[in-house]
């Protein structure tokens, strides 16, 4: 008798240790989940919701075999931005769900064909330079933010001293926590630096706490219908190109950290396909797209929890968290100078984490081949280079991405990449450092 009470309390005590553990894998993904939603014009708690939603889609397809966290992916943020400043909101949800369905596609591409069909369709040489587009094209929004302005440039939202300050703020602690922090406050350099930012814009009378008194305390988040826009749509599909690699590497590095290849079992197909299932159910509620958090894996790696129940747990708090309508209202005072300063690093981050990608994969510029492909897409996409009229127009990362694989596809002396993705690994453990 006595053994099975103790029995039932060592359950209870493993119960409780996931349950802990699940609810800190949720604060180290906390500030990248909900930045980026706020930066596009989302609801902060539709995206904790997706997030949750996404998580738990994918751990069904992976049959509970890989310890990762799935929510808001980065390299959406300016296609998503002109998305919805071009066809609204309904239509960019539509398109994001068609966004989805490509990593579905490939998925089961890679079923057929073997792993090896990724690399040899999206080489470094495609990548890198369509990666380093996703940062350079957003950098004059992260600048406009932070002196106080709109995204645009178009009208000041701030005194521009006062925004300056503020921002630099939230840039400096952003920096520190994440060259100098130690165990898991290394994590957490984008929550440190709204907390701090956010400080500092409350000293300069930045923030209205009215419409956070005014707002319920819990409260059906506020969903978005998806709409069928086949001109949102062939915008949106070609941007996720870059992702689908970001993926191979989030497989990768998780694989490395808990020493399983999830390559293998529960295989590419799977985990690919459980991204596609979780981005197109976040578009059908008007979340953004979901991707695998590096913070997560490195957490995971720190805290050696490898049980993918932790997972499950993280994603139940999100989804409860997300009907909490007064923390959502709350995450929607940041002011944009907080958000500004932060991005200056995001931003400059992904595009040197394109320019690691052409490193790693050693690519040789000085090759003609590879130096018409990486100068091309650069151009197009930090040009505004824009291909087509109305409703069959594409620019921006989208027509980055095509561009890119058609050169790369028909230009002479393409050298197709080895089917055996480990020996590959160095080069796509890089792409998730900062991408999200």
């Amino acid at each position: 008798m006595t053994g099975k009470v103790n029995e039932t309390l060592d359950g209870s005590e493993a119960l409780w240790r996931t349950v802990l553990a699940g609810s800190q894998m949720l604060f180290v993904a906390f500030g990248a989940l909900v930045l980026m939603p706020l930066l596009t014009g989302m609801d902060p708690s539709v995206a904790l919701f997706t997030a949750g939603l996404g998580t738990l889609l994918f751990q069904f397809v992976t049959k509970r075999q890989v310890p990762v966290f799935l929510a808001s992916s980065f390299a959406f943020i300016a296609p998503i931005i002109y998305s919805t400043s071009t066809w609204g909101m309904p239509a960019t949800m539509g398109a994001l769900f068609c966004a989805g369905l490509v990593y579905m596609l490939l998925a089961l591409a890679v079923k057929v064909r073997g792993v090896g069909f990724l690399h040899r369709l999206l080489p470094p040489v495609v990548v890198g330079p369509v990666i380093m587009v996703i940062g350079l094209g957003l950098a004059p929004v992260a600048v406009n933010m932070a002196m106080g302005k709109a995204g645009d440039g178009s009208i000041e939202l701030f005194p521009y001293i006062d925004s300056m300050i503020v921002s630099m703020s939230a840039l400096a602690t952003t920096l520190l926590v994440a060259t100098l922090g130690k165990g898991i406050f290394r994590l957490l350099p984008i929550m440190a630096g709204v907390i701090v930012g956010y400080l500092m814009a409350n000293f300069f009378g930045m923030v209205d706490y009215q419409i956070v008194a005014d707002a319920a305390f819990l409260a059906v988040p506020a969903f978005v219908l998806p709409e069928l826009n086949w001109q949102a749509i062939l915008f949106m599909i070609p941007v996720a190109i870059a992702p689908a690699v970001e993926h191979v590497g989030d497989v990768l590095a998780i694989g490395h950290v808990t020493g399983k290849d999830y390559i293998k079992k529960p295989g590419l197909h799977r985990t690919l396909f459980g991204d596609g299932l979780a981005t197109s159910a976040a578009a059908l509620f008007g979340g953004p797209p979901n991707t695998t958090y590096s913070e997560v894996t490195g957490a995971v790696m720190l805290t050696r929890s490898f049980n993918p129940m932790i997972m499950i747990w993280a994603a139940v708090f999100a989804i409860l968290l997300a009907f909490v309508a007064k923390f959502g209202i709350l995450l929607q005072t940041i002011p944009s100078p907080v958000m500004g300063g932060i991005l200056i690093l995001l931003f400059g981050s992904i595009a040197a984490v394109g320019l690691n990608t052409l490193i790693k994969a050693r690519v040789d510029l000085a090759e003609q081949r590879n130096l018409v492909i990486v100068a091309t897409t650069l151009v197009f996409g930090i040009g505004g280079m824009v291909v087509g009229q109305g409703e069959f127009s594409m620019q921006g990362v989208s027509l980055c991405g095509v561009v890119a694989i058609l050169l790369n596809l028909f230009l002479p002396g393409h050298k197709p990449m080895a089917d055996d993705l480990h020996e590959e690994q160095e080069m796509v453990d890089d792409l998730i450092e900062h991408t999200k």
